[in-house]
């Protein structure tokens, strides 16, 4: 599986390790930087992620920031980027098995490397249920995004 990773310049000393944890799961990284501690802005790497899964270069994206909180947000605002911050390997697991999440999202300053490792590879394991009731839910997640779409700042 392509999987697109990004991170700001908090994230930076923990990108190298996602991506060496894919490629040892047999994945292909796709690196968009930053390529320093150099500050920059994580919505503009996040959206690089996102970008790369909305354009089918990748099928999947691992965003890296000092929390976690403000890649999971910037992700979010993009149609079909389903972001999730997870801290542990349940909720990434489950994160795309019942919610089709295709974005995982990280903070470098809470977790460590092999922790982040070990969310990484439940991640990209993890495949969509097609059980009604997840695809039920999924669905009612995806009007609320087309809803949204039509909204008021958006007319």
């Amino acid at each position: 599986m392509k999987v697109a990773v990004s991170s700001d310049h908090a994230g930076f000393p923990l990108k190298q390790t996602v991506i060496d944890a894919l490629e040892a799961l047999g994945h292909t990284p796709i690196d968009l930087g930053t390529d320093s501690l150099e500050s920059v802005d994580y919505p503009d790497f996040a959206e690089k992620a996102g970008q790369a899964i909305v354009d089918g270069r990748s099928e999947r994206a691992v965003v890296i920031c000092g929390s976690g909180v403000g890649a999971c947000i910037s992700g979010n605002k993009m149609v079909g980027v389903y972001a999730c911050l997870c801290h542990d390997t349940y909720s990434a697991a489950q994160g795309v098995e019942h919610d089709q999440m295709n974005m995982l999202c990280l903070g470098a300053r809470i977790i460590g490397s092999e922790l982040a490792k070990v969310i990484v590879k439940a991640f990209v394991a993890a495949q969509p249920s097609t059980d009604p009731r997840h695809l039920r839910r999924v669905g009612k997640i995806r009007k609320i995004e087309s809803r949204e779409l039509k909204g008021p700042l958006n007319e």
